[in-house]
């Protein structure tokens, strides 16, 4: 009775398996793709001269704002 199981369950799992590897093969099919490199879009704000003038003064004041401090003396009695 083993031995007829044996053979049933391997039979069935060979075909099985055949049919899974014909679902998968079935399911192939030339990769349609289709690809737009058109660099030319515009929009570049960070690439525009008068932003990195504005973004080096900002930081320019900010540094200097936190560098000066409270212009205050500390004195000790």
């Amino acid at each position: 009775m083993k031995t007829v199981r044996s053979i049933t369950t391997r039979t069935l799992l060979a075909i099985a398996g055949s049919f899974l590897s014909l679902i998968c093969l079935a399911q192939e099919k030339s990769a349609d793709i289709k690809v737009d490199v058109n660099t030319d879009k515009g929009n570049n704000w960070y690439a525009q001269p008068w932003v990195w003038i504005v973004g080096g003064a900002v930081f320019v004041l900010l540094l200097v704002a936190l560098l000066r401090g409270t212009g205050r003396e500390r004195t000790e009695a």
